[in-house]
Formats: C-alpha cells, structure tokens, sequence
C-alpha cells in the first residue's frame, strides 16, 4: 500500500516519521495505522502539534478534561498534560517554549521573551518527572477534539486541516 511505497523507493529507510500528534485527535485510524506500521517497520515517531498547530488550540488549553488531570497531578497545566501524553505515548516531540507561536510569530527574542521561554523549557522538561495512569492515557486517546489535523497532512489544502 502507500505507506509500504517509501520504503519500496527509499534508498536508505527513514529513521523517523515526523507528523502531528496531539489529544483530540481520537481514535484516527489513518493516524494508528500510520504508527503501527512504522513501529512494525522500526521508524519512530518524532511529533508536533502537541498543544496544536499551526497556534496553541485554546480548546485544548482549556479543556475542562485535561484540567481536572492536571489537578490530579500537582496542579500540572493543561499543556503539560498533552505533551505528557504524547510523550508517555512513546513518541519524541517537538516542543516550544511558551504558548505563544503562530504561522511567522516569534517570541523568544525579546529580553522579556527569553526569560519566559527559559521558564517554559524548564516546565517542559518537568514533564518526565510524573506519568498519567492508564485510564488517563485511554481518556485523552477517545477525546476527538480539537480537530485541528484529522488528516495527517499539515497543509490547509487538506479537508478539516486547521480548521478549513
């Protein structure tokens, strides 16, 4: 099939797979196909998007779900939460270090910028300092909002891609 085609035409087999993942997505089956077979195939999964792309999805940050379990942990915001459950879910992520990004923004540069992502990145990493339960797990895996990327495709031309 398609997904077999790369590796078909591929002189050297890819070493990572690099597409979003984020809560909400739901049970996508294009996207756990996608994973299963590059899992089958050695190919890890190197993801995006965790708190949404191509901005921060204000529906996941203020997600009544990703809340309460953040409150279960210790007061853990709802960004912590996604990116722990893409983390917990065995994928490397790309993360940033604050919420404010968007398509051509930048915020990090200024004086006052730095030092808050300095603080964010420190946030970040304190995500592998606790883990969700599986109930957990399984709950942010069955939420199927925010439909920011149903599609795999991180292009606007894409049905249902951010927002279209």
């Amino acid at each position: 099939g398609i997904r077999s085609a790369l590796l078909e035409t591929a002189k050297v087999k890819p070493a990572l797979n690099y597409y979003m993942v984020h809560v909400g997505m739901g049970p996508n089956l294009d996207a756990i196909a996608l994973r299963s077979f590059c899992d089958e195939m050695g190919i890890r999964t190197f993801a995006y998007g965790a708190v949404g792309e191509p901005g921060p999805s204000d529906e996941l940050l203020n997600s009544p779900i990703l809340n309460r379990i953040g409150s279960a942990h210790g007061n853990k915001s709802p960004e912590e939460v996604a990116l722990r459950y893409v983390i917990q879910g065995g994928a490397a992520v790309s993360v940033r270090p604050t919420t404010k990004f968007g398509l051509g923004t930048g915020f990090c540069g200024s004086e006052d910028g730095a030092k808050e992502c300095a603080n964010g990145l420190k946030k970040r990493a304190s995500v592998f300092d606790w883990s969700l339960t599986e109930k957990e797990m399984a709950e942010l895996a069955a939420m199927e909002s925010p439909d920011d990327n149903p599609t795999l495709f991180s292009s606007a031309g894409c049905p249902g891609a951010f927002g279209s």
